[in-house]
């Protein structure tokens, strides 16, 4: 789906209305509660659903979304609960960058962007954490720009302390189809 499809879904109040009601993902509730908080970006954030959770658990948290319209939820939702999210609209698929070994924690959720996985690696401070998460490929169909084969992002972290990894049906109830989970800790010293 283009940008500007999924702008219009947040503009119509279908996907906001979806988002609103979700909490956040399960996954990144336990994971975070087990970290001390720090810096976190959260890549294709939506409106906001893990960025509002983890500004409320004391972490400091920079969301990025291409649709203005998710990021004007967002902030809406954080001036509501008094919550600092700086929150930007920026082309994850162009001139966007993430400065290495910058963030504690690193959310990509439900968002495949293949070319955007080593900037994640890049930019989790040593020691910190990478969420990841994307939807499955289904029996016989292909793998495509949304959908992962399945074991394929686990290749990604490989060189990584992978802390959890799981394929099939999410605890997430805003999501539905198959999925493929990691969390992974950056080494603090990769060997070359």
């Amino acid at each position: 789906m283009r940008i500007e499809e999924w702008d219009a879904r947040y503009r119509s109040g279908e996907r906001a209305a979806e988002d609103l009601f979700a909490g956040p993902a399960p996954l990144v509730v336990q994971t975070a509660a087990r970290l001390d908080p720090g810096s976190a970006l959260d890549l294709a954030c939506g409106t906001g659903r893990n960025s509002i959770w983890l500004a409320e658990h004391g972490w400091t948290v920079t969301a990025v979304d291409g649709s203005p319209a998710a990021v004007e939820i967002l902030n809406r939702r954080a001036i509501e609960r008094g919550l600092a999210i700086e929150a930007s609209v920026v082309d994850l698929e162009g001139e966007f960058r993430i400065t290495p070994d910058s963030w504690d924690l690193i959310l990509k959720c439900y968002y495949l962007q293949r070319s955007l996985l080593p900037a994640v690696r890049a930019g989790v401070r040593p020691g910190g954490v990478a969420v990841v998460i994307v939807h499955l490929a289904r029996a016989g169909e292909r793998t495509t720009y949304k959908h992962a084969a399945p074991g394929e992002l686990r290749g990604y972290f490989a060189d990584w302390e992978v802390l959890h990894y799981f394929e099939g049906q999410p605890e997430d109830a805003a999501h539905q189809r198959a999925v493929a989970e990691v969390v992974a800790r950056k080494p603090e010293r990769i060997s070359l």
